[in-house]
């Protein structure tokens, strides 16, 4: 199979969907990978080592496109669409609940579209799990950093020092993201209080964390109470499927936080969970004031950190990458249901019911 890995074109998306141990390794299987010019520079891999490890470099997207499969990061933007083909295989992250218009390009032109984010089986998703530790992780530092007089934030030091009262940092969500935003949130001594449907999960995080964190049973009134409270909210709700975000924080919480609070929402590729966030935002503007309080919603908050992003999910998506490529995708789908839950369009169809359901449009069942 001809593989092609084309240069992150998103803003500031600084990772790369391949690392040379993992060009090593298709190239073993006996594929030729294509890899575009300075593809993978943002995460400091030269075009030197994926040439030693048997890849190709080319000069142009278009010549990176021109494959059986694209391996990729982050979704197709919209100046890539004019290299959908039919039959064509892209992997990658899709999000697709929040980007109809993607959806209708990848039926067009019969793409097979397998997700990250949907692979997997029960409430397991192993591609979307090391992206949401850097998100999570990433989120607390972030909000952090927001919260700086000069940044526009309330000037409040999240850890404190003695004879001053903590900041105070809500998470909705214990999930990975959610999970990993506590670490950080309790390492520099926050007051983390944390907000999640399952019972189960919130004694989970105090066997975890002891009395370092507060939890609560996540409704509408302990939400309202915890967020207008909070120098920093971080939303880290996933809902399982790839289907949108459901809005959790209603405009007129956010209209009683207290002045330069900042909200970091992790959710905001799949819609955020935040009412007053309507839109993404990006790396180079990732910030927008509303009743005086900072969104931040960058939809690839990971990309920040591109060293440890891009192998880390390489790590990940590796040995999914070489089944697909091993043989007929319509046999391999046939038995391995990570991967057939994976696949949200295919030849022409759309085969994910819940992102059927969220999109409005007709859904087929794959194996049919």
């Amino acid at each position: 199979m001809r593989i092609g890995i084309p240069k992150e074109i998103k803003n500031r998306e600084n990772r790369v969907a391949i690392t040379p141990a993992g060009v090593h390794a298709l190239v073993s299987d006996g594929h030729e990978v294509l890899i575009e010019k300075n593809a993978g520079l943002g995460s400091a891999i030269t075009d030197e080592a994926y040439i030693e490890e048997g890849a190709k470099i080319v000069d142009t997207a278009e010549e990176a496109w021109d494959v059986d499969m694209i391996i990729k990061v982050k979704e197709p933007v919209e100046s890539e669409y004019k290299y959908f083909k039919e039959g064509l295989i892209i992997f990658a992250y899709f999000h697709m609940a929040a980007v109809p218009e993607l959806a209708q390009a990848l039926l067009d032109k019969k793409v097979t579209a397998i997700a990250y984010e949907t692979v997997g089986t029960g409430n397991d998703r192993p591609l979307l799990k090391p992206m949401s530790q850097v998100a999570g992780k990433m989120a607390t530092i972030i909000g952090a950093e927001f919260l700086q007089s000069q940044n526009g934030g309330s000037g409040v030091l999240v850890g404190g020092v003695p004879g001053v009262e903590k900041g105070k940092v809500t998470i909705l969500g214990g999930g990975n993201v959610g999970i990993n935003a506590i670490k950080m949130a309790v390492g520099l001594g926050a007051r983390v209080t944390v907000l999640d449907l399952s019972l189960e999960k919130m004694a989970e995080l105090e066997n975890i964390f002891g009395n370092t964190i507060d939890t609560k049973a996540s409704n509408p009134k302990n939400i309202h109470d915890a967020v207008i409270d909070s120098d920093l909210v971080v939303g880290a709700v996933l809902v399982g499927g790839g289907r949108k975000a459901p809005t959790l924080v209603r405009e007129e919480t956010v209209k009683q936080m207290r002045p330069g609070s900042v909200i970091v929402d992790v959710a905001v590729d799949q819609g955020g969970i935040f009412e007053t966030i309507d839109h993404s935002t990006s790396h180079d503007d990732p910030i927008y004031v509303k009743h005086g309080v900072i969104h931040y919603a960058v939809d690839n908050i990971p990309g920040a950190v591109a060293q440890t992003s891009t192998y880390a999910l390489t790590n990940a998506t590796l040995p999914y990458a070489r089944k697909i490529a091993s043989g007929d995708l319509g046999d391999i789908l046939k038995t391995d249901e990570a991967l057939k839950a994976g696949v949200n369009t295919y030849k022409g169809k759309f085969t994910s019911k819940d992102i059927a359901e969220d999109l409005g449009i007709e859904y087929s069942d794959i194996l049919e």
